[in-house]
């Protein structure tokens, strides 16, 4: 029981993860409606997953999280986003 709940809840991350890449991914464009490429890309995708991660790091109580705690989890969620 405790397997299938442990599975459960990867499987929710993972494709929490997913569905933010392929967000960031979408937004990934310029001024000009272009698709962004290269260095501006690796930039803008690497600052969307900052901010949507950043959004997340609450407690279980709906505290932000701080120190060790928030840095511990934006290094889970940027590595899965």
């Amino acid at each position: 029981m405790k397997r299938i709940f442990l599975v459960a809840i990867i499987a929710t991350f993972a494709a929490g993860s997913a569905f933010a890449q392929e967000a960031c991914e979408a937004k990934a464009v310029g001024k000009d409606g272009k698709a962004l490429a290269g260095a501006a890309k690796t930039s803008f995708l690497k600052r969307c997953k900052v901010e949507t991660c950043s959004t997340k790091a609450v407690s279980a109580d709906g505290k932000k999280l701080s120190g060790a705690a928030k840095n511990s989890f934006m290094k889970k969620c940027e590595e899965g986003a």
